[in-house]
């Protein structure tokens, strides 16, 4: 059961934790659950194990393939939300999101500003990260994640 499961998993992707999605997160809970019976309970039979993971393997990447339709995907992921403008902090913003300020700042500082009037943007992305747009024109150096990479 264990060498099926790490072959889905081989073949669901390379992404890494940070970068999940929900539908990903869902999936890994929903494999949890469903093996677990296939792994210590009365039903501990190779094959219903398989088809289990099977099934939720295809499950998943065909939400993934739906979720690269454009209405499809605004339905599940939601938009970012702006949590500093020109300097100032959305406190509404804030608290919908369950952010801090202490949150935003850590991000001001690995965009290499040192507070928020420095920001003339900043936003919660839909996958947790903050992306800060400064008030000047500087090039910073940022840490950069990469969601998605499209294949050839």
């Amino acid at each position: 059961m264990y060498v099926a499961l790490l072959v889905a998993l081989r073949v669901f992707g390379k992404r890494e934790i940070g970068q999940f999605t929900v539908f990903d997160l869902v999936f890994i809970l929903l494999v949890a659950n469903a093996l677990q019976p296939a792994m210590t309970g009365p039903d501990s039979s190779l094959t219903g194990g398989i088809v289990l993971i099977v099934a939720l393997v295809a499950a998943n990447y065909l939400v993934g393939q739906l979720d690269r339709i454009p209405v499809v995907h605004r339905v599940f992921t939601p938009a970012p939300a702006v949590v500093i403008k020109d300097g100032k902090y959305i406190d509404g913003a804030m608290e919908r999101e369950g952010i801090t300020q202490d949150e935003i700042d850590m991000a001001i500082r690995e965009h290499g500003l040192e507070g928020a009037k420095d920001v003339r943007l900043a936003e919660l992305e839909a996958d947790g990260s903050i992306s800060v747009v400064p008030t000047d024109s500087k090039a910073r150096k940022t840490r950069r994640r990469v969601r998605f990479i499209q294949r050839l």
